[in-house]
């Protein structure tokens, strides 16, 4: 590729990226929990992914009753 070519497209590729505004600034996280938190609320989830995670959860098993509220429980 010739030298000149790189480099307008680097120059064209720079303008773009200021032009839509994509430059983020770095950010610190005091936690990994804080990174996901902070990428889960940027991030849109699609939703035939949301209604087959939703279906999935539905059809988990529900927990057993704990030993005192079948004890306690009125019957």
């Amino acid at each position: 590729m010739d030298p000149k070519t790189a480099k307008l497209q680097q120059q064209q590729k720079e303008e773009t990226v200021e032009q839509t505004g994509q430059h983020q600034a770095a950010r610190e996280f005091a936690s990994v929990e804080e990174m996901l938190r902070e990428d889960a609320a940027q991030t849109e989830v699609p939703p035939a992914l949301a209604r087959r995670v939703a279906d999935s959860i539905a059809r988990e098993p529900k927990p057993p009753r704990s030993w005192w509220q079948r004890w306690f429980a009125r019957r």
